[in-house]
C-alpha cells in the first residue's frame, strides 16, 4: 500500500494543464535535525497532479498558486512519463487546501483581536470589581470568627499557572495546520463557551492541543483551537502525537 504524504508550501513553477488534470511543482525543506553522523537533507522537489474538478474548488489560479501557501495531501506515483514529472517525487493529490497568509489574517482581524482583548480586560475588572465589593460588605459575624475566614480566602490567592497541566511545549498559532476533517465539524457551542470563559478567568487553556511532532497537523484538540482563534491567542500550549 503506497504511503500517504503531506506537504505545504508554494509552487515552485507555473501551472500545468491537461484533459482532466492540472499540474504544479513545489518544494519542502528537509527536517533541520538529522540523526547524529548523517548528513542533513537537503530541498526535496514534488511534482503535484490534482483533478481539475478539485483544484477549481480551492479558488486557486496560474497567478495565485505561486503565492498562496498550499497544504497537499496524497500518495506517490511512478507511473507519470518524466516529461510531465520533472520533480524528483511524483504526488497523485486526494486533498489539497489553501492555507490562510499570514500578513493577510494579520491585516484583516487586527479589530477583531483588540476587541477580544478587551472583553479579556472587561472581564478582570469585573472580577476585581466583585472582590472589592466583598470586602466592603459588613461583617455580621462575630469577631473571633474573622480570622477563620481570612484562613479560608488565603489559598484562593495562589498564582494561576502559566499553561496548562500536562504542556511540553508552547507553539505559535499560526504554525498549527488544521486538517480538512476538522474543518468540516462544528464544535458543541456550550462546552466551548465553556472554555472561553475559562480562559477569560485564568488567562490560559484548561488542556494542551495535540499535535504531531514536526509537521505540526492539529490531531487533538480542535475545539481549544477555535478558542484560541477566537481570542486571538499568539501562542498555544501542545502536547507531541509521534508519527509512527
Amino acid at each position: 500500500m503506497p504511503h500517504k504524504m503531506t506537504i505545504t508550501g508554494s509552487a515552485t513553477g507555473p501551472l500545468r494543464e491537461y484533459d482532466r488534470y492540472v499540474a504544479f511543482d513545489m518544494r519542502e525543506k528537509g527536517s533541520p535535525a538529522a540523526p547524529k553522523g548523517l548528513k542533513k537533507s537537503t530541498f526535496i522537489s514534488y511534482t503535484v497532479f490534482v483533478a481539475k474538478k478539485a483544484f477549481n474548488k480551492t479558488g486557486l489560479t496560474k497567478k495565485s498558486i505561486m503565492h498562496e501557501k498550499i497544504l497537499v495531501q496524497g500518495e506517490p506515483t511512478l507511473d507519470i512519463p518524466i516529461d510531465e514529472c520533472p520533480g524528483e517525487i511524483g504526488i497523485i493529490c486526494f486533498q489539497i487546501t489553501v492555507l490562510p497568509n499570514k500578513n493577510d489574517k494579520e491585516a484583516n482581524e487586527s479589530k477583531d483581536k483588540k476587541e477580544a482583548q478587551q472583553e479579556v480586560a472587561k472581564a478582570q475588572q469585573e472580577v476585581a470589581a466583585t472582590k472589592q465589593e466583598e470586602k466592603q460588605e459588613p461583617v455580621a459575624k462575630e469577631a473571633n470568627e474573622t480570622p477563620v475566614q481570612e484562613k479560608k480566602a488565603a489559598p484562593q490567592k495562589k498564582q494561576q499557572p502559566i499553561q496548562p497541566k500536562g504542556t511540553k511545549d508552547v507553539v505559535s498559532f499560526e504554525d498549527i495546520i488544521v486538517p480538512e476533517a476538522f474543518l468540516k465539524t462544528r464544535p458543541n457551542p456550550v462546552k466551548t463557551e465553556e472554555v472561553i470563559e475559562f480562559v477569560k478567568r485564568t488567562g490560559h487553556l484548561d488542556k494542551p492541543l495535540t499535535i504531531e511532532k514536526g509537521t505540526k497537523v492539529l490531531k487533538d484538540g480542535y475545539r481549544r483551537y477555535i478558542v484560541a482563534k477566537s481570542l486571538k491567542m499568539d501562542n498555544v500550549p501542545v502536547v507531541y502525537d509521534y508519527q509512527k
